[in-house]
């Protein structure tokens, strides 16, 4: 019994006192020549509902070739500016810019490419759809 409640005190301590952020990527896969993700749909425009991207504090056309990363894959802001390929399983590639964050502490999971309109069209994908598996690579 006694060590139960260590293993559970320990838990409670490392989440609070490191918080989820520390934990955060874990289960996101190692970034490789061809990362598994899932390709959300994100509206980057200043009437889009979400902040100004995090790596230039700006609003983004959504006809640009743009991303968020999920937290671990975002890297504490390492990948802003950096280009990256997306391969639909239609066979179609893209290459765009990572321009923000997508949270995995409030929210996004940990496995997440969110791109713009022009991703998805560039890929031959509809938006609507919401969710497609895709792989990724640094370009």
């Amino acid at each position: 019994m006694a060590s139960k409640v260590i293993i559970l005190l320990s838990l409670y301590v490392s989440i609070t006192f490191l918080g989820s952020s520390a934990l955060a990527g874990i289960s996101s896969p190692p970034v490789t020549g061809s990362t598994p993700a899932i390709l959300t749909w994100n509206d980057f425009s200043s009437g889009g509902g979400s902040g100004a991207c995090e790596c230039d504090g700006r609003f983004h056309s959504n006809g640009e070739m743009i991303v968020a990363l999920s937290t671990g894959w975002y890297a504490g802001g390492s990948r802003c500016g950096h280009r990256i390929q997306i391969r639909a399983q239609n066979g179609k590639r893209a290459f765009a810019k990572v321009v923000d964050e997508c949270d995995s502490n409030h929210g996004c999971d940990d496995n997440i490419v969110d791109g713009s309109d022009a991703v998805w069209r560039a890929l031959g994908l509809d938006e609507n759809l919401g969710r497609v598996p895709v792989t990724w690579s640094m370009a």
